[in-house]
């Protein structure tokens, strides 16, 4: 080999490179080559490259002198690298036959250099592997144990060279090596064993199934105290493109129990609902208001009946809708024992197996011990925004329910926050979010200070959790009939417009007056008031005419005499008391439906409207906003606004769901040049910013300054 072609190829292709010596004394150089049974030494001396077993057979050669300088040099290695004493002692012999191993140790740097300090240079192998290839990977689950109980999941990381897997052999032989030269998958590889062990933190560690659950939708786990990227093995990958979207999910049959066609959405609905439960998760189903959550529940409770657990299942949901779920399991499941815990004289004596128990949030907060004392299949929270607060009663008490899986329905995941997003999942999946104090860390401070990033990380981590479809989704409700909203200008008459300015200026001055402990109180009382005067003046103690309830009149009366049927909202109590005085007074057919109301009450009054003989039917926004289904309805009426247009929303869907057969007009009054105009704004600022479903509510208003304030409040002429 010459200077000008430096490389040469010898066994299993390895690539050698001439590596070249200090030029003192005699130079020496071992060549290495191909031999009989493998690789082999020739030493060679002198600038010629004579052969030394050439140079020391003639006593007469002129390198003959140079014969103990050499063996001296090449003996002095033997401690870097034990084969140089074989082949000092075999100096005369044309070759000396190596081992592989003794071959792959002249790719050593400090063997090298020591002999390159001796003046001693050699064929140095330059391919030699000094890094693998490795990834964390993630293992275990199947489909009997899903993220359950029995489940369990370890990392193991996988080393692979040059695409080829090492096998763990191939691993202890590396480490074995010490961080010298080994020979694997016919390749030298270096390593030190070291740094090996640092780069693979948490071999062989195991991870709970949320911590599972959350690797699934961001590919990254936390183990020995450290955060590493990590890849799936074929169960976990699966079931993540089937959790995503990205695979087609089973094709689960609808149970045969059921007495309804499911629409495709629906039916999809149901397979994800089957599909999170089979696993062990739970999930929250967030389709729009009106799409049919409850059925696709009713056939998730029928298949698991019949294919998992005869355990019953529990549905906690508001008062008002308790009718509902008790005529919609008559109507679709009619083999399901269906059981009332709610009222007097309530049991859960004797429960037949694969029965339904409806219960209310308020019997639960009362009687949380008893319902926590049957092991359920499945609990259901129905219209899961009320254990939006973690740590009102209502949360505490769901939360003590045990169950096998809990699966949330609501058609507002988040209404005023993103922590109540938190909440219904940290019910649902315990965990899978973090902490409250590091959820509003990580996620709900930047997103609602306009992250993206957040927004798109919060959005991939729970999105295998939260099936969420909107009406207006292509393909999800083509036959429901359009929907109009017309907004209607009220203008104050001259004495309510006086009050209004008294309103404000009097308010005004108790916000500044007020200590910083006191002034956020004295805000929303503030504010409250002004909101109570666009309604009507009797609201705040006066005398005196509402224009706003002027326009509600000949709305009314319009819709009354088309033959049309009417839902009326307001979030005050009070005005409703005072608009069923007023039409009791002129004759309006109505009913007012509220939460005072005891459920069959509330239910008889829903049955009324519905069955076309009442014209009006009033209702609380809270009592009345959720769960109900009032098709019948052809006109929504909004008399006041609230702040959340999620609420009204709801409120809307009572009307246009699945079901409706007729356009469905709303109606919203809004008195111009006073508050209410801010808060339509704020409404439609927030309904642009539907996707990120950051709400701050009324309480945001409390951090405005008081001339701020004032320019919100005071009175647009």
């Amino acid at each position: 080999m010459t200077d000008s072609d430096p490389q040469l190829s010898l066994w299993d292709g390895i690539v050698h490179r001439r590596v070249p010596a200090r030029v003192e004394g005699t130079p020496v150089r071992l060549a290495v080559d191909d031999g009989p049974s493998g690789p082999q030494v020739r030493v060679l001396v002198g600038p010629d490259e004579v052969p030394a077993a050439d140079a020391y057979a003639d006593r007469d050669h002129p390198l003959a002198t140079t014969r103990r300088d050499v063996l001296e040099r090449i003996q002095a290695l033997a401690r870097w690298w034990p084969a140089a004493d074989r082949v000092a002692r075999h100096l005369d012999d044309p070759a000396v036959g190596i081992t592989r191993d003794e071959h792959l140790a002249l790719a050593d740097g400090l063997v090298v250099t020591q002999l390159a300090l001796r003046s001693v240079s050699v064929d140095h192998i330059t391919d030699v592997v000094r890094e693998l290839d490795l990834a964390a990977v993630l293992h275990g689950g199947d489909d009997a144990a899903g993220f359950g109980p029995g489940a369990t999941f370890t990392v193991r990381w996988r080393a692979t060279l040059e695409g080829e897997p090492l096998t763990p052999a191939d691993l202890d032989r590396i480490r074995a090596a010490g961080g010298g030269v080994v020979e694997v998958l016919g390749r030298p590889v270096q390593i030190d064993p070291a740094e090996l062990a640092a780069h693979c933190v948490g071999e062989g560690a195991e991870v709970t199934a949320v911590e599972a659950l959350r690797a699934l939708a961001t590919r990254r786990v936390r183990v020995a105290g450290r955060t590493v990227p990590v890849e799936l093995d074929d169960w976990l990958d699966r079931v993540r493109d089937r959790l995503t979207g990205a695979t087609d999910l089973a094709p689960v049959p609808v149970p045969a129990g059921l007495q309804a066609t499911l629409r495709p959405y629906q039916a999809e609905g149901f397979r994800w609902l089957e599909l999170v439960t089979s696993l062990g998760l739970g999930g929250c189903l967030a389709d729009d208001m009106g799409l049919g959550k409850t059925v696709q529940l009713i056939a998730l409770h029928l298949h698991r009946s019949a294919a998992v657990t005869t355990r019953p299942t529990l549905v906690v949901c508001p008062a008002s809708v308790l009718g509902n779920w008790s005529r919609e399991l008559a109507r679709f499941a009619p083999t399901v024992e269906v059981r009332t815990f709610h009222g007097p004289g309530r049991t859960l004596a004797e429960i037949p197996a694969g029965a339904v128990v409806l219960t209310t949030f308020g019997t639960l907060r009362a009687d949380v011990q008893t319902l926590a004392g049957t092991p359920w299949g499945m609990v259901v929270a129905d219209e899961a925004q009320h254990v939006k607060n973690s740590r009102a009663a209502t949360s505490t008490a769901v939360r003590s329910l045990p169950s096998l899986v809990r699966v949330a329905l609501t058609g507002t995941p988040v209404e005023n926050d993103l922590e109540e997003l938190w909440s219904i999942l940290d019910w649902t999946t315990p965990g899978l979010l973090g902490t409250r104090a590091a959820f509003r860390r990580q996620f709900a401070q930047p997103v609602e200070a306009g992250s993206q990033i957040a927004a798109d990380e919060l959005a991939t981590l729970v999105r295998p959790l939260v099936l969420r479809r909107r009406k207006t989704d292509p393909g999800i409700a083509p036959d429901l009939p359009p929907k109009t909203v017309t907004d209607l200008a009220v203008t104050f008459g001259s004495a309510q417009a006086r009050l209004y300015e008294q309103t404000v200026a009097a308010g005004m001055q108790r916000v500044r007056e007020s200590t910083s402990m006191q002034r956020r109180g004295q805000v929303l009382a503030l504010i409250t008031r002004c909101k109570q005067v666009c309604d009507h003046p009797a609201l705040v103690e006066h005398r005196g005419a509402s224009a706003k309830l002027d326009v509600l009149d000949d709305l009314v009366d319009t819709i009354v005499a088309e033959d049309g049927r009417a839902l009326v909202f307001t979030q005050y109590v009070r005005m409703g008391e005072l608009l069923v005085d007023h039409w009791t007074e002129r004759e309006v057919s109505h009913r007012f439906l509220h939460g005072s109301l005891p459920v069959g009450q509330r239910q008889r009054m829903v049955d009324e409207f519905q069955a076309g003989d009442l014209p009006v039917l009033l209702l609380s926004l809270r009592a009345g906003g959720t769960g109900l289904n009032l098709t019948a309805a052809d006109h929504v009426i909004h008399y006041d606004r609230w702040w959340n247009p999620a609420v009204e929303d709801q409120a809307t869907d009572r009307a246009h769901r699945i079901g409706q057969t007729k356009p469905v007009q709303v109606h919203r009054l809004t008195v111009g040049g006073t508050v209410e105009d801010g808060i339509a704004d704020l409404i439609e600022r927030k309904r642009a910013l539907a996707d990120a479903v950051i709400n701050t509510g009324e309480t945001a208003l409390t951090e405005l300054s008081d001339e701020d304030l004032e320019q919100l409040l005071r009175l647009r002429r």
